[in-house]
């Protein structure tokens, strides 16, 4: 067996650790505020029901009156100029070939 084949799989497989490691080292910020996040949610939520309920009511209203302004911003924007409708043109008026005589 070819001693190169050997050491080419085991760098491999070194070269994949190194890539789990790494996005270990990328992701694992995100996934800790999101967990560390649920987690804080979750101790407000054991020790004191009503202010969850009163947390997400918050977020909801909060939601929504976002939205709203948003489709109001952009129910009351107007087009600057002319609004090309996707039509084609017509083509120019050809000149008359009869002459007056």
């Amino acid at each position: 067996m070819n001693p190169e084949t050997k050491s080419s799989g085991k760098s491999l497989l070194g070269v994949g650790g190194l890539a789990a490691l790494a996005c270990v080292a990328c992701c694992i910020g995100p996934i800790m505020a999101f967990l560390g996040g649920l987690g804080v949610l979750s101790a407000i939520g054991a020790f004191w029901v009503p202010a969850l309920a009163a947390l997400t009511a918050l977020t909801l209203a909060a939601a929504a009156w976002v939205l709203h302004r948003r489709r109001r911003a952009a129910a009351c924007k107007a087009a600057p100029g002319p609004v090309d409708l996707g039509l084609p043109t017509p083509p120019p008026a050809e000149p008359s070939t009869r002459s007056s005589q």
